[in-house]
């Protein structure tokens, strides 16, 4: 059997996850609406991984990351959790060699990460806007009718970009509108708003940032052909596109997954028949002071064996 290593990232949007051998050859990906049911979208993909891999690989190791790598690493038993500035530099530094600059941009946020000899020295993520993610993308190929797969290419057909405002999403819609009722074809509007979201992310996560080449773009927003175009023109050189974009930071959550268990000599990789184990989660209000923490339970099959969510860790004691 094929020695090999679990990526999961899950995020508020999608959940990848991948399976790579040592080499760090791909041997199958899965991208899932994690639609606000992260215990059973984490199941049901490594359930369907089971069913095409189970009998050819040997799982080695596993990691998790992304806004619910915590409550993941307990559904799979996660031999390392980390977060997504370190499983995406780790990934982008294995595909694109002395990357300097990582774009990326998902559902619900974008980040950038400054490398220099192979090592993170400064990051930033956006703010609460939205205007710089792909589900505001998702939302105005919506009001346009037009699927989102074929956004890059009608931005690919523009003449002549119109100018969109792009520093909020609230003014960014009611801006193309008014450009829509002024009679510009859809063409240049699509193109237009490309462009304001790359300005958006360059004066908002890039702001002040040192951006040099090599620049990889990451993340499921990098399969827009426009938003590519649109960084290309404002930074003036190509940015680079892996070809496996949309799950780096499941790529990188399996290569650390292979460093950490080199360390520490097996796995506790719970195995692809998740679905036989009931998880669910109850929280609480502590009134134990006035920060009032939201502590979140975690049971499997009735048995309670994790807590998080307090600032000072008198829950997360009790758990034994």
């Amino acid at each position: 059997m094929i020695k090999a290593y679990l990526g999961v990232d899950v995020g508020s949007v999608s959940t990848n996850l991948v399976i790579m051998d040592e080499n760090g050859q791909l041997l199958a990906s899965s991208y899932l609406r994690t639609n606000g049911r992260p215990i059973q979208t984490v199941q049901e993909g490594i359930q369907a991984l089971g069913r095409e891999l189970a009998q050819e690989v040997n799982i080695m190791g596993c990691g998790t990351t992304g806004s619910a790598r915590y409550l993941t690493s307990m559904i799979i038993g996660a031999d390392v959790v980390k977060n997504e500035i370190t499983a995406h530099a780790i990934a982008a530094s294995h595909e694109i060699e002395n990357v300097h600059t990582i774009i990326e941009i998902g559902g619900q946020d974008s980040k950038i990460i400054i490398l220099r000899g192979g090592v993170v020295t400064d990051f930033a993520m956006n703010t609460v806007c939205a205007a710089g993610t792909g589900s505001f993308l998702d939302q105005q190929a919506s009001r346009l009718c037009i699927p989102i797969e074929e956004f890059g290419g009608y931005a690919a057909k523009a003449r002549n970009p119109v100018r969109i405002a792009g520093r909020c999403a609230v003014f960014a819609e009611s801006d193309m509108i008014h450009k829509q009722q002024l009679g510009h074809n859809l063409e240049d509007i699509v193109a237009g708003l490309c462009e304001a979201l790359v300005r958006n992310y360059m004066n908002n996560v890039g702001k002040g940032k040192e951006i040099l080449a090599p620049v990889v773009f990451q993340g499921g927003v990098a399969a827009n052909l426009g938003l590519v175009q649109a960084f290309n023109k404002y930074l003036g050189f190509e940015v680079l596109v892996p070809r496996h974009h949309g799950v780096m930071g499941a790529i990188g959550a399996a290569y650390l997954a292979r460093d950490a268990v080199g360390k520490k000599g097996q796995t506790s990789f719970k195995g692809f028949d998740l679905e036989k184990i009931d998880f669910r989660t109850t929280s609480f209000e502590c009134k134990g002071c006035s920060n009032a923490c939201e502590v979140v339970q975690f049971f499997e099959n009735k048995n309670l064996i994790a807590r998080w969510g307090d600032r000072c860790g008198k829950w997360e004691l009790q758990v034994g």
